[in-house]
């Protein structure tokens, strides 16, 4: 039984706000740049409407498959991460491709935070069900079959914040990683009482942390200090493997100095729609076709890394993270494909989709309606009517890309946003340019300015712990962590009380 009815503490948080000047947050989402409705004159002379839009980019975007397997520069499971991200922010259940919808009106179900409620839930009295009710705020872990997937009930089902993290097996595991390390952090803290202390430096609402009682602390300890490493991952090794250095250096200290990059303003949406269906997309460009998931695995496609059904993970799946990631003296890991303009095959078409696109009141062909690319333009096109890049560019000031001929011969001379960030990527290497790294970067530290508890707005000069894998230099990576996690994992206290099954 939870303490208090999930309520303690309760007293210090509305003592808090109480004593808080109220600062509204600006609406979850919403438009960055303005609505883009279709205009124009086709190539058959006539003004595009949703049909003649639909057969252009039908036949336009069909170039985007590479049978080739190039290596860009960052780790290929970083993808990955960033698909780990993205569930850690949002969620729109709402938009369906081929009806318009104003962006206002989504709700995102998960917490516009990067808060690892992916991982947490609502915490250890308010989603008990991944907590072990004995040893107080360790997460459930591991099963009967393999002590290294993650915590199931008896139908299978994975035991976590949110679904979309078991739909694959790189996901599922890096979650699986970060449910260890909180363990791992568990078991530390309570071996050493003076590391809690620690973990609450730099908290504003100091009232909030004198409130937890002494069984409480730990949890709380151990959920700020990894909150705290993966914010610092994703600001300091996420964002610079795929955003652009220059980019990315005027961002930074844009936000230094209190501002905030155009087109952002006080009053924009915390998670744009600019972002969450055009820039952040850019993940796509980086699938490879498979991935060597251990020693004995082979080549793994990337739809049989997919989980088709929710239920045990054999033994022979569990990945060794180094393949996949840059472990510190780690030369040999996977790469992800540079973002650019050409998608994997194995991306390219989606063969679980089942059922045909109906787009203007016209059925597409089911083989049309599982290629990737024509999904992505058409939720931009027909139903969130974005911005085009051209649009963005000039609103960030910045010098625009014109349409390519791919889509000039087609009579398309307005970018849709997703594809002007690939075409902008291949001017910067392989990585997010202006428009693109401005809208990811930007909404991603924009996030960490509005948490008044992050490592941006923190009242310490936060560093990573060396008990986490950080090295003596301060260096600090999602491989450091998940190297942590490897030598970590087998000296965590309770470890077999935390299987299920």
């Amino acid at each position: 039984m939870t303490v208090s009815h999930g309520l303690s503490g309760y007293d210090a948080f509305v003592l808090e706000c109480a004593n808080t000047s109220p600062a509204p947050l600006p609406q979850a989402f919403g438009r960055l740049g303005p609505r883009n409705e279709l205009s124009g004159i086709g190539p058959d002379g006539k003004p595009f409407d949703d049909q003649s839009v639909q057969k252009a980019f039908t036949k336009a975007l069909d170039d985007m498959l590479d049978s080739s397997d190039p290596d860009g520069t960052a780790a290929a499971g970083m993808t990955f991460f960033g698909q780990f991200i993205d569930h850690d922010i949002t969620s729109d259940t709402q938009s369906a491709i081929g009806t318009r919808i104003d962006p206002r009106s989504i709700r995102n179900v998960r917490t516009p935070a990067l808060d690892l409620d992916c991982v947490y839930g609502d915490g250890n009295e308010a989603s008990p069900y991944l907590y072990h009710p004995d040893h107080a705020g360790f997460l459930l872990f591991g099963t009967k079959d393999n002590a290294r997937d993650l915590a199931r009930n008896s139908h299978g089902t994975a035991l976590i914040g949110d679904m979309r993290n078991d739909e694959n097996q790189i996901v599922s595991q890096l979650q699986g990683a970060f449910v260890c390390m909180h363990n791992i952090l568990m078991t530390a803290l309570q071996e050493d009482a003076h590391l809690v202390p620690a973990a609450f430096e730099g908290i504003r609402a100091q009232a909030i942390t004198e409130g937890y009682t002494p069984s409480e602390r730990p949890f709380q300890a151990a959920r700020r200090i990894l909150r705290l490493h993966y914010q610092w991952i994703v600001l300091n090794d996420f964002l610079p493997a795929f955003v652009d250095a220059d980019v990315l250096k005027g961002l930074r200290q844009t936000f230094a100095d209190g501002k905030l990059p155009k087109p952002f303003t006080k009053d924009s949406p915390i998670m744009p729609i600019e972002f969450s269906g055009a820039a952040y997309r850019f993940g796509h460009a980086t699938v490879q076709n498979d991935y060597e998931l251990n020693s004995t695995s082979g080549d793994v496609k990337l739809f049989d890394i997919m989980r088709k059904e929710f239920h045990s993970r054999p033994e022979k799946l569990n990945i060794e993270f180094s393949r996949l990631f840059d472990f510190p003296g780690n030369s040999k890991f996977q790469k992800a494909r540079p973002i650019g303009r050409k998608l994997a095959g194995s991306i390219f078409n989606l063969h679980f989709i089942g059922e045909p696109l109906k787009i203007a009141g016209q059925e597409l062909s089911l083989e049309d309606s599982r290629k990737l690319p024509h999904r992505n333009i058409f939720r931009d096109r027909m139903t969130l009517e974005l911005p085009s890049g051209q649009q963005m560019a000039r609103l960030m000031h910045t010098d625009e890309i014109p349409a390519p001929k791919e889509l000039r011969d087609h009579g398309i001379t307005k970018t849709p946003l997703w594809y002007y960030c690939l075409h902008e990527a291949e001017k910067h290497g392989g990585k997010l340019g202006p428009v693109g790294g401005t809208i990811v970067a930007g909404t991603l530290m924009r996030l960490l300015v509005l948490d008044a508890d992050s490592i941006i707005c923190s009242t310490h000069d936060f560093k990573p712990w060396t008990a986490l894998g950080a090295a003596k230099d301060g260096n600090f990576s999602l491989g450091h962590m998940l190297a942590c996690v490897e030598a970590g994992r087998d000296s965590i206290a309770h470890a077999n009380d935390l299987i299920t099954g």
